[in-house]
């Protein structure tokens, strides 16, 4: 018996819109939050606090910081991804959406 790995190809697979990275960006938030050392760290490495995260979470920048904190932490984003059953090239594609690398002149 032959074995046949289809898979589709990336010109086949959905395209990411901004706001389906914007929902990923707020369950990697509500991920973290569903643990008090995950968002302990998160919090003590960006300045923020507990009191004023609601108000930083409406921020421009924001959404796209959390991304930024998940990919800077493998194990976190592996924990993530199969937490979600997020790929974690997804989550990048998210991030690179939500703030697209500048371009050089």
């Amino acid at each position: 018996m032959q074995n046949f790995n289809f898979r589709p190809s990336p010109a086949k697979q959905p395209q990411l819109t901004k706001a389906a990275a914007e929902s990923i960006a707020i369950e990697v938030l509500t991920f973290m939050a569903g643990n008090p050392a995950r968002i302990d760290r998160f919090l003590a490495l960006s300045g923020l606090g507990r009191d004023n995260l609601r108000a930083a979470a409406g921020e421009p920048g924001f959404l796209t910081s959390i991304l930024d904190y998940l990919a800077s932490d493998e194990s976190l984003l592996l924990a993530f991804a199969a937490n979600t059953g997020h790929a974690p090239a997804t989550i990048a594609k998210a991030r690179d959406i939500m703030s697209p690398p500048a371009e050089m002149p």
